[in-house]
């Protein structure tokens, strides 16, 4: 293999989108509707019936750079300890009405696509990052989703409604997390608004109440190592794995409890809807042999709560592997899908979150399911016919299904690509790695720093998945997304 310099990665992007079928090009009928819109006439078309909640001390955790805001958050405590909860979520349907020339282009490819280069938005950009994004300092249109957290964690779903709220603050998850993990004295961006560091502690507070009652129930835990790529001028200067902290481990509970609520009220109202699910595990017998690997032994038929279990005891055990042992169960479980689920008919579960009702609605922003499930709700509310027929619904699951695996496969080989690139110097060096698959199909190895993986070329006989090792970079393809170790 060669070197490589000055690699165009916004081409690759574009390349591997094509691949995978996205076009997100836009045509001149979309662009000619978008600038069209005016946000304060829809805005007042839709107001009637909305309730005020502009004065509640909203707020949302992103990523720093993000500026596609999906949802907003809300907490107060009860007078019997409980903590209401209070999702927001954008309404995007009030500016993306079906089969207008934005629908069509965002149905198309289903989702953005974040390439660690680029951003492929679901939406131009008007919209997703003004529009229809929750950004401070303005009025927006919301869906509100309330659910009741109790001291146990138990919690039950509450209304589902309209309203115009405005966000107060917008955070970010680094900040957040390392402020409530006591790593950081109280961020700037929060002690300047009264208030605000009480309801991110309550919020804090509910979270952790979500997920000890998740972890009992089953839920699984991950650590997988998706080392996103630091750009600077266009040149990839490292890669940076994303750290769970406890600000998204409050995001996290709350749209997962939100999207159970959103699905049961949808239930509930008797209409056809999307879920998302896990169903049992297609290998369950290869995760009980991984497990045997490691001295444990699980149960002969699927159980999500023993899996957990093993999964808590290495994390704690040997957390430097346990990311690669999370890639192996997640593979061995199969992929999360949607389906289209009549209200009469039993629900096939989500086997990773151990919850029976789930589906996406809380990225409307992100994801076209999410639009759809949103028109679901504002239908019930309205009291109008449902929106899709259970053929178009069943259509969707399946091309929706198809677009999220494609999206995850060029972001995984953009990661690739953006490792190359960052390596393409460094031929001829050595790096501590760990063995992440050894089989007929190849031996790997995933380098410690960078955080990168690649293909043992020489000398990978004898080498076993967990063995620590030192590889030598032999050279990258970062058009194949390939990278080269032999043996040091």
């Amino acid at each position: 293999m060669s070197n490589y310099h000055n690699v165009d990665l916004h081409k690759i992007a574009r390349d591997a989108l094509r691949q995978y079928g996205f076009d997100f090009t836009l045509s001149k009928p979309t662009i000619d509707e978008v600038n069209a819109l005016d946000a304060n006439k829809l805005l007042a078309k839709a107001q009637g019936g909305q309730r005020d909640l502009r004065g509640l001390l909203w707020s949302s955790i992103d990523n720093q750079e993000s500026l596609d805001l999906d949802q907003l958050e809300y907490c107060e405590r009860g007078a019997g300890g409980e903590i209401k909860v209070k999702v927001a979520i954008a309404d995007v349907d009030l500016f993306v009405p079906r089969q207008s020339q934005t629908d069509i282009y965002a149905a198309g490819n289903g989702t953005s696509v974040y390439t660690g280069i680029d951003v492929f938005s679901l939406l131009p950009k008007r919209l997703s990052t003004e529009l229809t994004s929750l950004l401070p300092d303005a009025d927006h249109d919301a869906l509100v989703i309330e659910f009741t957290i109790f001291p146990d964690g138990n919690n039950t779903p509450g209304e589902i409604y309209r309203a115009v709220i405005r966000n107060k603050a917008k955070l970010v998850y680094e900040e957040i997390g390392d402020w409530l993990e006591g790593k950081t004295c109280i961020p700037g961006s929060v002690v300047g608004i009264a208030g605000l560091k009480e309801q991110l502690e309550l919020q804090d507070e509910a979270a952790t109440r979500l997920g000890k009652l998740r972890l009992e129930q089953g839920a699984l835990e991950f650590d997988t190592i998706e080392a996103k790529p630091v750009i600077r001028d266009d040149q990839v200067v490292g890669l940076l794995i994303q750290e769970k902290n406890r600000a998204r481990f409050i995001i996290e509970n709350f749209m997962i409890a939100a999207n159970v609520a959103m699905s049961q009220f949808l239930k509930q109202a008797g209409v056809a809807m999307l879920q998302r699910v896990v169903r049992s595990p297609k290998n369950w017998e290869g995760i009980v042999a991984v497990a045997a690997k490691y001295q444990e032994a699980l149960p002969q038929q699927p159980d999500a709560k023993a899996l957990a279990q093993f999964l808590r005891r290495i994390k704690i055990a040997d957390p430097l592997k346990f990311p690669d042992l999370s890639l192996v169960i997640v593979k061995l479980l199969g992929p999360g899908e949607y389906v289209m689920l009549d209200p009469q008919a039993a629900s096939i579960g989500h086997f990773g979150l151990a919850v029976m009702d789930y589906t996406h609605g809380t990225a409307p922003n992100r994801r076209y399911v999410d639009v759809i499930v949103q028109r679901l709700l504002k239908a019930v509310l309205d009291k109008h016919p449902c929106p899709y027929s259970r053929e178009e619904l069943s259509a969707c699951a399946v091309k929706y299904t198809d677009r999220d695996q494609a999206a995850k496969k060029v972001e995984r080989f953009m990661r690739k690509a953006a490792a190359c690139v960052l390596l393409s110097k460094r031929i001829g060096e050595s790096f501590e790695g760990i063995v992440t698959g050894a089989s007929d199909k190849g031996t790997y190895v995933r380098i410690l720093e960078p955080p990168a993986e690649g293909r043992v070329m020489r000398g990978e006989k004898g080498l076993v998945v967990g063995q620590n090792v030192r590889v030598r970079l032999t050279g990258m393809d970062p058009y194949k997304g390939q990278i080269d170790f032999e043996k040091s």
